[in-house]
């Protein structure tokens, strides 16, 4: 089992202790996505021989999964080396009503479950909030494969006698509609096409896993098409799961806010293009070298206008560290948040530290889907303006990440309370901010 359990015997919930305005330095070695580590684990469920995934996370987040999928009759063993070896020789349980912690995979479940058994049911999405979930793309989706879906009070209940080929295509490129549509269509009958299509690098890295387990599916990123050709059965797999983008970002936001400079092996540039353009306009540096990147930067930056949307351009998850950055831009910055309604409720605690942020309803750039709607997706922030240490409680995981970023490098003592949620989705995070000169202990 991963040991990170956030509470102490008695109860109490562990806290970070942080001393702020100190440069991180050194090499930092990504993990695996942990978006990405779980999706494989569930599409190993569409075979009934061993799959070893490796470079996975040890994360809260791959118990989670871990733990629907022993649930459901996988033997899971997760190993010191990053390796995940799992195999599922039979369907034990394919009604799993309700989990110990909630995230949003068991809806990705339904797919194999339907047809290794006809019919399933999984815990309703859990994870952070971010605002309404579009589960409604996977339940449409689903209709049109030929799958009954309820909604009951706390669960998912799918059945059908045999999936089939559909032609499908989303009002906007939603990653987990996408991956169910994959763990569906694989091993339906027929052809799907799917049309606006998440072409993500975690959802590329999904794709080569099924591709070869024996899947047949082929991919036009630039149109947002995939067409998954059916086929009878699927076999064991090698994977290696590809570095966590979002570990890539929030380590070069830390290291940049803190004036310092970081090393990390083992990534690449083709997956971060739309973050490297922006840390070049707000004056930081990155070097390519033969096994990495190097990051550099110091105050003040420059400021920028961001917009998120779906790869290739600047990724949702990203904004929370940037936001964090750009407190230290001189003049005014702007984000416009396009992809969910509801993500800068943590820019209350930076203006308690002292930032200057105004948060609005507008479309601060093109307009999006939420133009109209009364949602605060964009954001002002006015620099550069020193942040002070405080008290302040992570809600979820990118919040998180913004409150670690902020108390690193502001001035003074912070306490970080809510821990948890970044345990989720981050691997000893405050071990390995330690071996950068952070000065931060979990009490």
């Amino acid at each position: 089992m991963i040991d990170q359990d956030t509470k102490k015997p008695n109860g109490v919930k562990e806290k970070f202790i942080i001393k702020g305005n100190k440069p991180l330095r050194g090499e930092v070695i990504i993990r695996g996505s942990k978006n990405n580590a779980s999706k494989l684990m569930i599409a190993s469920l569409l075979t009934d021989e061993p799959c070893q995934i490796n470079n996975i996370p040890l994360s809260n987040e791959i118990e989670i999964t871990r733990e629907l999928c022993e649930r459901i009759g996988s033997e899971v063993q997760l190993l010191p080396e990053h390796i995940c070896k799992i195999q599922t020789p039979e369907i034990k349980n394919s009604l799993v009503s309700e989990l110990s912690r909630k995230n949003r995979i068991p809806i990705l479940a339904l797919g194999p479950l339907l047809h290794r058994t006809g019919f399933a049911e999984v815990p309703v999405v859990g994870g952070d909030y971010l605002g309404h979930r579009p589960i409604n793309l996977h339940m449409e989706a689903l209709n049109k494969m030929g799958v009954r879906v309820e909604y009951r009070e706390h669960s998912y209940f799918a059945e059908c006698s045999g999936v089939i080929g559909a032609e499908i295509e989303f009002p906007f490129p939603s990653v987990g509609a996408t991956e169910t549509v994959l763990l569906t269509a694989t091993l339906g009958k027929g052809k799907t096409v799917l049309r606006n299509a998440a072409v993500e690098p975690e959802i590329l890295n999904l794709i080569a896993m099924l591709v070869s387990m024996g899947a047949q599916i082929n991919v036009d990123p630039e149109n947002r098409v995939i067409e998954i050709e059916g086929v009878s059965k699927l076999h064991g797999v090698t994977v290696n799961v590809m570095p966590d983008r979002n570990e890539v970002v929030s380590f070069v936001c830390a290291t940049l806010f803190t004036g310092g400079e970081v090393f990390i092996p083992g990534i690449k540039t083709n997956y971060l293009e739309a973050f490297l353009q922006k840390i070049t306009e707000v004056g930081g540096i990155y070097m390519k070298e033969p096994n990495g990147i190097r990051f550099s930067g110091s105050r003040p930056f420059k400021p920028t206008t961001i917009e998120t949307a779906p790869h290739p351009a600047f990724m949702t998850d990203w904004q929370q560290p940037f936001v964090v950055l750009l407190t230290q831009a001189k003049g005014e910055s702007i984000i416009h948040e396009t992809v969910y309604e509801d993500r800068f409720g943590f820019v209350k605690d930076l203006i308690r530290m002292g930032a200057h942020i105004e948060v609005v309803d507008e479309c601060l750039g093109t307009p999006c889907r939420f133009e109209g709607k009364t949602y605060n997706h964009s954001a002002r922030i006015y620099g550069a303006t020193p942040l002070e240490g405080t008290e302040i409680t992570m809600t979820d995981i990118r919040a998180g990440m913004a409150h670690l970023i902020a108390a690193l490098g502001a001035e003074g003592e912070s306490i970080v309370s809510g821990i948890e949620h970044i345990d989720r989705g981050y691997e000893k995070i405050d071990e390995r901010l330690r071996l950068l000169g952070a000065d931060i202990e979990r009490v």
